[in-house]
C-alpha cells in the first residue's frame, strides 16, 4: 500500500478518536452538572404553606397536667411494749407476833416489837418504800424506818426495837407505810403498852446478936 494512503487513513482514525474523546468529555461535564443540581435541590428546605388563622376558631388552650394524686405513706413507728395497768399499793395487818396490845413493861426496858403483815397490793415493795411514824412517841427510834422489800401477795415480818419510857403510863406509837411517791397506803400498825411502876424491894431486916 502506498505510504500516502496509509498516512491519510491514520489521520482519519486520529480525527475520529479526538471527536469521540470530545463527546465523552462533554457527556461527563453534563452528568457532573446534573449531579450538582440534584444535590443542591436536595439541600434546599421546602417551607410549608401556612394558612391564615381562622378568627372564628376557639383559641388554643394548652392542656394543664392534672396534679399528682397524693399517696399516703405510712411510716412504721416503734411500738412501745404495752405495760400492765398501773399497780396498786396495799398493806394488810395480820398479827402481833410480840408484845400484844396492853402489855406491861418495865421502865426503860428494850421492846422488840414484831408485826406480821401482807403485801396485799399489786406493787412490789423495794428499798424506796418506807414506814413512818404518824402518831405517838418515837420510843427511842427514828421517825422513818425501812419497809422490808416484799413481792406482791407475800407475807413479811416488820421488826422495830423500841425503848420504853422511864415514866409509868400508857403509851401507843402508830406507824404507816408510804410508797416512793410519798403517798400513804395500807393498814397502820401500832405498839401499845403500859409502863408500870417498879416496886422497890423492902429492906431485909437485920438482927443484932
Amino acid at each position: 500500500m502506498p505510504s500516502a494512503a496509509v498516512e491519510q487513513m491514520t489521520r482519519k482514525k486520529k480525527h475520529k478518536t479526538e471527536a469521540a474523546l470530545r463527546r465523552s468529555s462533554r457527556l461527563v461535564v453534563l452528568l457532573s452538572a446534573l449531579l450538582l443540581v440534584s444535590i443542591l435541590s436536595g439541600c434546599t428546605l421546602i417551607q410549608p404553606h401556612r394558612s391564615a388563622p381562622d378568627a372564628s376558631a376557639p383559641p388554643f388552650i394548652p392542656v394543664t397536667p392534672a396534679p399528682p394524686t397524693p399517696v399516703l405513706i405510712i411510716t412504721p413507728t416503734a411500738t412501745n411494749t404495752v405495760s400492765p395497768a398501773e399497780c396498786v399499793d396495799g398493806l394488810a395487818y395480820l398479827a402481833d407476833l410480840t408484845i400484844p396490845d396492853g402489855s406491861q413493861v418495865q421502865p426503860g426496858s428494850s421492846l422488840d416489837k414484831r408485826w406480821e403483815v401482807q403485801n396485799s397490793g399489786s406493787c412490789n415493795w423495794n428499798e424506796n418504800y418506807r414506814l413512818q411514824l404518824i402518831a405517838g412517841s418515837e420510843l427511842g427510834v427514828s421517825a422513818e424506818q425501812a419497809l422490808p422489800p416484799t413481792r406482791a401477795g407475800n407475807n413479811v415480818v416488820i421488826r422495830i426495837i423500841f425503848q420504853a419510857p422511864t415514866e409509868p403510863g400508857n403509851y401507843r406509837s402508830a406507824w404507816q407505810a408510804y410508797n416512793p411517791g410519798g403517798e400513804p397506803f395500807g393498814d397502820p400498825i401500832f405498839i401499845d403498852f403500859a409502863v408500870i411502876r417498879s416496886e422497890t424491894p423492902a429492906p431485909t431486916p437485920s438482927f443484932s446478936p
